[in-house]
């Protein structure tokens, strides 16, 4: 058998390529924010002194990350609709990407907390600090200037990874190349430029991440250290 590409009929459709791609940029732009905040906080709660809320927290980070995506965003998209709430599937995949990757990323901040010296927190308290100030002014940005590309690849992954609310009908990038294959039965050359496409966001995300990251920490800038 001899293979034969043909991207013509599949090219002619790139409208819908880009409005997949935009919908997947979306999807990830929203739970990387909502996400980053809910594991800057459950990393907090693993930390603090209440029992209760750091088993709360620790019960949710083992649970996320011990289970499918997929059967996450399925839990959340059909127990929604069994409580009678009837969300878009937008909106429920972008919650459930945003609890996904923020079990990860309360990981990932608890061992950037976890590596700042200790005396440094003892002078913020002989400041008289309260525990929400030293964590604002003392502990989050160094924390996340050692953890910075560990949330740099988590928040990448977390946008390739959203190919799978493609399951419930999110038009996103991966759902516009099942409809493009089906109706042009090119199915190869459609998974072919979805990919590059997919290739195409990580690049740009991973480059304005290294500029955020320029921009968040100088003392990198200034000493020339990779981000």
């Amino acid at each position: 058998m001899q293979l034969r590409l043909d991207f013509s009929v599949v090219l002619e459709r790139w409208p819908l390529f880009l409005q997949g791609a935009i919908t997947t940029a979306e999807l990830a732009l929203i739970a990387t924010f909502a996400g980053f905040a809910l594991g800057v906080l459950c990393a907090i709660g693993r930390r603090g002194a209440s029992r209760p809320i750091a088993a709360l927290c620790g019960a949710y980070v083992e649970a996320i990350r011990n289970t499918p995506l997929l059967v996450q965003l399925l839990l959340v998209y059909f127990g929604l609709s069994s409580l009678g709430f009837q969300l878009p599937a937008f909106g429920v995949a972008a919650a459930t990407l945003a609890i996904n990757v923020g079990a990860y990323t309360a990981e990932i901040m608890r061992a950037g907390f976890d590596s700042i010296p200790p005396g440094q927190v003892e002078a913020g308290e002989c400041l008289g600090l309260t525990r929400a100030q030293l964590y604002w002014h003392i502990l989050l940005r160094p924390a996340m200037e050692k953890v910075w590309p560990a949330l740099t690849s988590q928040f990448v992954l977390l946008m390739l990874a959203s190919a799978v609310t493609s399951q419930i009908s999110a038009e996103e990038l991966t759902a516009a190349a099942n409809y493009v294959q089906s109706d042009t039965y090119r199915a190869f050359e459609s998974y072919i430029l979805v990919a590059a496409c997919y290739l195409l966001l990580a690049l740009l995300m991973r480059a304005g991440f290294w500029a955020l990251g320029l921009a968040l920490f100088p003392r990198r800038r200034r000493l020339g250290t990779p981000l």
